[in-house]
């Protein structure tokens, strides 16, 4: 089902207030690696709004989600105070880690492998 107009604002609120929240806390670097805000998807009721997180060069994604969600009680205040004029309602927060860029790689090196095979026809 397509998103609304009002979830793509509401998600586009979020994800550039959460961004700068996650810099303010130094949530952004983990354990040597990077983390960002690859989306951010509300509900059509706009109660929960789930978080996809990319991490670069993070050694323990489960950790890193870990203590982003051990935080998100901190994270949901600020973010209360800064959107409390947008939103009657703060969404639930909901992270996940997002594996998209994980396929991407695996789905370039099963091409490289089908391009680098010999062809059976071409014999």
């Amino acid at each position: 089902m397509e998103e609304g107009k009002r979830q793509k604002q509401v998600a586009a609120v979020l994800s550039e207030e959460i961004n700068d929240i996650f810099r303010r806390l130094s949530l952004n670097m983990i354990n040597g690696g990077m983390v960002s805000i690859a989306s951010v998807k509300v509900t059509p009721d706009l109660l929960e709004a789930r978080i996809y997180l990319s991490m670069y060069k993070v050694a323990d994604q489960k950790a890193a989600l870990k203590k982003i969600e051990n935080q998100s009680w901190e994270i949901k205040k600020e973010l209360t105070a800064r959107v409390k004029n947008q939103l009657r309602r703060m969404p639930v927060l909901k992270f996940y880690i997002d594996d998209t860029l994980d396929h991407v790689f695996r789905m370039e090196e099963l091409f490289k492998q089908i391009n680098q095979s010999p062809n059976p026809e071409e014999e």
